[in-house]
C-alpha cells in the first residue's frame, strides 16, 4: 500500500462516513441536511481517492452512496425551505 495524497483523501472520506454513522446513532433527532452533506462529501472524497487507486466495486458503491446522499440532501433542503427553517 502506498500512503499518498489519494490514500489520505480516502481516509478522510471514510472518517466522514464513520462520523456520520455515529452521529445518526447518537443524535436524538437527525438533521438530514447535515447527515446527507457528510455522506455526500465522504463519497466524493472516496471517489477522488479511487480515481488514483481504482477498485470497481468500491467505485460503484461510492457512486450509489453519493447519489442517494445527494437526493436526500436536496429533499432535506426543500423540506427545510418549505417549513421556513434557516
Amino acid at each position: 500500500m502506498t500512503f499518498d495524497w489519494a490514500t489520505l483523501i480516502g481516509l478522510l472520506g471514510s472518517a466522514l462516513f464513520v462520523g456520520g454513522f455515529a452521529y445518526a446513532n447518537a443524535a436524538q433527532q437527525i438533521d438530514k441536511v447535515v447527515f446527507n452533506l457528510i455522506n455526500l462529501v465522504g463519497a466524493v472524497l472516496l471517489i477522488i481517492s479511487l480515481s488514483v487507486h481504482f477498485n470497481l466495486a468500491a467505485f460503484t458503491l461510492e457512486i450509489c452512496w453519493g447519489l442517494i446522499a445527494l437526493y436526500g440532501l436536496v429533499r432535506a433542503l426543500i423540506e427545510r425551505h418549505r417549513v421556513g427553517q434557516p
